[in-house]
């Protein structure tokens, strides 16, 4: 896969709504941590929209969305989080733009639907990461230690995971591309033109 350039300090980065509404509070503990990492927080035009359980209109998330990816100065966009809409703009969405200034997607849950179309048709490599709705300014361990792996793999850190070991788990070795996401998503993209080829990736699902 190819690579988005690593972060650095004086980057810009937007944070933009793609799915389920968010509130100001939510998203300012985010905006704090980014800066203090040195970068640029720029916020989409709407990502405070409301529209039902939406952050807006699918045209309103579709223009953020569509502007972070074609602004060249972006350098990574932050989906503030998930729930349900994400796939809604794929159709509707140009990637012309991302695939012109290649940049950091960074999200989970229902995000899977943009990393797996990334994946497929740019062949671009994506985060699935923290988002600004789990940033709280009194952060836990287990929030703490997303927060710093995601600060790693931005700016290319030394990075490793430790996963307890399970009585279905099997040793052995492996390498490949690492593709996955929320297993909702995947079976319903399932016959789409979003869907991953599975052939010889490494495959990791996140339940819930």
């Amino acid at each position: 896969m190819n690579r988005p350039d690593l972060l650095k300090r004086g980057d810009k980065v937007c944070i933009v709504a793609t799915a389920r509404k968010i509130s100001r509070d939510e998203v300012e503990p985010s905006v704090e941590l980014f800066e203090s990492w040195g970068l640029q927080v720029v916020l989409g035009d709407h990502l405070f929209a409301e529209d039902h359980q939406f952050a807006g209109s699918d045209e309103q998330r579709l223009s953020d969305l569509q502007n972070a990816f074609d602004d060249p100065d972006i350098k990574a966009v932050f989906c503030a989080r998930g729930g349900y809409g994400s796939a809604r703009l794929l159709d509707k969405l140009s990637f012309d733009g991302l695939s012109n200034s290649p940049k950091w997607l960074v999200g989970y849950s229902d995000i899977t639907a943009l990393h797996l179309h990334i994946h497929k048709h740019l062949n671009l490599e994506t985060i699935h990461g923290t988002m600004p709705v789990n940033i709280h300014r009194n952060p836990d361990e287990a929030e703490t230690k997303s927060v710093e792996s995601l600060k790693a793999l931005l700016y290319g850190e030394p990075l490793s995971y430790q996963i307890p070991d399970h009585p279905f788990s099997r040793k052995g070795d492996c390498s490949g591309k690492l593709i996955g996401g929320n297993l909702s998503m995947i079976y319903s993209l399932l016959g789409s033109n979003t869907k991953p080829n599975f052939d010889g990736i490494v495959l990791f699902l996140e339940d819930l």
